[in-house]
């Protein structure tokens, strides 16, 4: 039995109006009408794929960003100028989205015409869902027109202030409404709906901003203004607020806001039920099940995992092969890796087999050569199934099966292309490469698997992904400690203690409390062996005591075979601690 590793970027498919690469997300169903760089005027855009090209060097687009912060874009007026051109907007709203961006926090500079790209996505859907606003109220439909201009010119502090007028406006008059109800129904309702529209275009505004609990609120307030018997319009406005939530959690880390999203969804399945609108539905269980694999696979236990697993099946009910093929991979897809978070979680191997039957699957309609990127995900989440597979068998074909499945997603997923796919993908072959290590008498594999450690931290720095850059440090650590097992001396097994070390500083047990466990009790495994060619005695109390910690952790967070493996190492630490400590006295 091995050293439990984190396997990366159990990813989903392309999602869709949720903002993690990795999930495919219903949402992206609805109809996106793009235009140069993939800005989109209508639908929503959130996460493009393709990024603008400004024709500026990453460190001119950083000075342009720096300028419009600032304030201070005179001198830099000819990029601006070109930004402009090649987003299609104004001069003013390029300036802002230059500033939008730029206030953004921990953006290297490589990834800065991706925000920015993205920033004037959200800025082109706002300017749509606004152009579409046509109040009743005269008073409010003027001050719309002018919240128009505003946006156009990229004055948004000023766009809030109107749209709220605007709100506000119509408010009122519904008020005055409600005393005439039984001859004026028809345009109370109407008025609240254009409240509600604008309250949402707020919200909208604050999407672009990145501000997502506002968003959120504002998106809760919309669906609440809405009249009763507009059934549709509700769930449209708690759908985005679903999302605003979803995204806080995803990209911020934000559980409580994972939780809301969770808790939003089911409120969008009670205007959405099956016999009334089957795809929405199906769409809708996609989006549950996202929420509840990014909340579970940072939760210890697996309730959050196997309520995903229920609302993807529910989803595969109306998402058929033959009715929506594409959506059906998708759908799968994301099965399969709630399936491998499951499975990893319990000591048998049925929940793996099923999620490679799954990611199979979804192969059968995401091929190569309709969709590289698409593909290339479904292929490295097959090889960390197969390989999760291959740990728990004797023999080394489905490791085997693993590295050419991982092998076969570089193909796509290049460095030059998706950087930090490309890291994750060496992350996991590292991984296929250390269990391979682990049954063979040499040490290729293991230094194979090092390389390939050390090539992913290339890309995923700490300072942009924290939590999977510890992943890599544990996993590095996990070859270095089965490297140092097989050798003379320390040097190898303090290089994995260090590893360890620098894991534990990010994925603290705060945060994500099974890897904390699992960085504790391996490094633990590494200080027993330190103690024993060492004869420390202080050395092989703290190898106790973490392994220790490494077992409680796992076995009250339900990961079944990492409890185990501790387990195992308990007696070896116990046993060594007594006898170093006897020769001692």
């Amino acid at each position: 039995m091995t050293a439990p590793r984190p396997w990366l970027a159990l990813t989903f498919g392309a999602l869709l109006v949720l903002a993690h690469p990795h999930l495919a997300a219903a949402l992206g169903d609805t109809d996106v009408k793009a235009g140069a760089c993939s800005i989109a005027t209508g639908g929503n855009a959130t996460k493009n794929t393709i990024t603008c090209n400004f024709g500026l060097t990453p460190e001119q687009l950083r000075e342009a960003t720096k300028a419009a912060v600032a304030g201070a874009t005179e001198p830099l007026l000819d990029r601006i100028d070109k930004i402009r051109s090649v987003l299609g907007v104004t001069r003013s709203a390029a300036e802002k989205l230059l500033k939008i961006a730029g206030e953004q926090p921990d953006v290297p500079d490589e990834k800065l015409a991706e925000v920015l790209t993205s920033v004037a996505a959200d800025y082109q859907r706002l300017k749509a869902q606004a152009a579409a606003l046509n109040p009743d109220n005269p008073t409010a439909r003027t001050l719309v027109a002018q919240a128009n201009a505003a946006i156009e010119a990229g004055q948004l502090a000023q766009a809030h202030e109107q749209l709220r007028q605007a709100t506000q406006v119509q408010i009122a008059a519904a008020q005055e409404a409600r005393k005439l109800r039984e001859q004026a129904q028809a345009a109370e309702d109407a008025e609240l709906l254009g409240a509600a529209a604008s309250t949402a275009t707020e919200g909208d505004l604050a999407m672009t901003e990145r501000h997502y609990p506002q968003a959120a609120d504002l998106f809760k307030q919309a669906a609440e203004l809405v009249p009763a018997g507009h059934r549709d319009e509700t769930a449209g406005y708690l759908e985005r607020q679903a999302i605003a939530l979803y995204r806080e959690g995803d990209e911020r880390g934000d559980n409580a806001a994972l939780k809301q999203s969770i808790e939003t969804w089911h409120l969008v399945l009670q205007q959405r039920p099956r016999e009334r609108v089957p795809p929405g539905w199906a769409a809708t269980q996609m989006n549950l099940g996202n929420a509840l694999v990014r909340l579970g696979e940072r939760e210890s236990g697996t309730a959050r995992l196997e309520e995903a697993v229920t609302a993807y099946r529910a989803a595969l009910e109306e998402r058929t092969r033959e009715r929506v093929p594409f959506n059906w991979a998708a759908t799968q897809m994301n099965l399969g890796t709630a399936l491998l978070s499951l499975g990893e979680r319990e000591s048998g191997t049925a929940r793996l087999e099923e999620a490679v039957t799954a990611y199979r699957a979804a192969l059968e309609e995401r091929t190569r050569e309709r969709v590289p990127l698409d593909w290339a995900r479904t292929q490295m989440n097959l090889g960390n199934a197969l390989a999760r597979l291959g740990e728990r068998e004797s023999g080394t074909a489905r490791l085997e099966e693993a590295v050419t499945a991982f092998r076969a997603a570089l193909e796509e997923r290049t460095r030059e292309r998706v950087p930090l796919d490309w890291a994750t993908t060496q992350m996991n072959l590292g991984n296929a490469f250390s269990s391979l290590g682990d049954r063979e008498s040499g040490t290729a594999r293991l230094e194979e698997a090092v390389t390939a450690y050390r090539a992913a931290q290339q890309e995923m720095t700490r300072e942009r992904v924290p939590l999977d850059w510890a992943k890599t440090q544990m996993n590095l650590g996990n070859a270095l400690l089965r490297l140092g097992e097989r050798g003379s001396g320390t040097l190898r097994l303090e290089e994995a203690v260090t590893a360890y070390r620098a894991a534990l500083e990010e994925g603290t047990r705060e945060r994500v409390p099974l890897d904390w466990a699992m960085s504790m009790g391996n490094q633990g495994v590494a200080l027993m062996l330190i103690a024993e060619r060492l004869g420390e005695v202080p050395t092989a109390r703290l190898a106790v005591q973490q392994i220790e910690v490494g077992f409680a952790t796992m076995r009250d967070g339900g990961n079944a075979p990492a409890a185990a493996y501790y387990e195992a190492q308990l007696p070896k630490a116990r046993s060594l601690l007594d006898r170093l400590t006897s020769r001692s006295q």
